[in-house]
């Protein structure tokens, strides 16, 4: 038991890895996304919108699985018909590196991507339903839009997408089970080969205890932060 639990612990880390690296990339780039989706420009606000479908249209499980083996396919294609016109190996060396990553880093970024497509339509959301007066007297007061943003927008819509994000990063905890798909050894990984060598089901209900601690940290740390920002009813 108690090596089955080191065992499972060391998929816990990295299934918090996977977890805390997602968040640190996707909440961030999911705001010059929303911004791309409400642009006015045609051709932005296109490209974001085809992007966003894709994203959130397919299943993540085909993304990692997509994201991992068509940068070795697409490798091959170009040099099979770019060959003979670049001739240079250090051109191709470097190709090759750029496009051959671990699976770890495959699912790291297959993540970033698909949960920057959520999170940039709640962030949209949460802008949209700030009423224009706003934008309009802060405008009279003299603010600039940057500090129209920053201090009078951002934290009202922080607090009104709280609940959103919470769900989503709820579910983020949940989907790094998906990690195995390309076989990093995260937390289910790690509890369906235990319970493989064991013929007992047991590991699996420990995981689940694993990932129902963590979702539990996550809801209380939300929860936690839409207290301190009550002061905005």
């Amino acid at each position: 038991m108690v090596q089955m639990l080191g065992i499972m612990l060391q998929g816990a880390v990295i299934s918090l890895e996977v977890f805390f690296l997602t968040l640190l990339f996707s909440l961030p780039l999911a705001m010059p996304l929303a911004f791309g989706r409400m642009s006015s420009h045609m051709v932005i606000r296109g490209l974001i919108n085809g992007y966003l479908l894709i994203m959130r249209g397919t299943p993540l499980i085909l993304q990692l699985i997509f994201i991992y083996f068509a940068p070795k396919y697409l490798y091959k294609a170009l040099h099979d018909w770019l060959g003979r016109a670049i001739g240079s190996p250090e051109f191709w060396q470097v190709l090759r590196f750029v496009l051959s990553y671990d699976r770890f880093i495959a699912v790291i970024i297959a993540f970033v991507l698909n949960y920057a497509a959520y999170f940039a339509e709640i962030y949209r959301g949460g802008i949209e339903s700030i009423p224009k007066g706003q934008y309009e007297a802060s405008q009279v007061l003299g603010f600039t839009p940057s500090q129209t943003f920053g201090r009078i927008i951002l934290p009202q819509v922080i607090k009104r997408i709280l609940p959103a994000t919470g769900n989503e990063v709820i579910t983020l905890v949940k989907d790094t089970a998906l990690a195995q798909t390309i076989g990093v050894a995260e937390l289910f990984h790690a509890a369906q080969n235990a319970s493989a060598r064991e013929f007992s089901t047991l590991p699996i209900f420990i995981a689940g205890v694993f990932y129902f601690i963590m979702n539990w940290g996550v809801s209380l740390t939300f929860t936690w932060y839409e207290k301190r920002l009550s002061y905005y009813e």
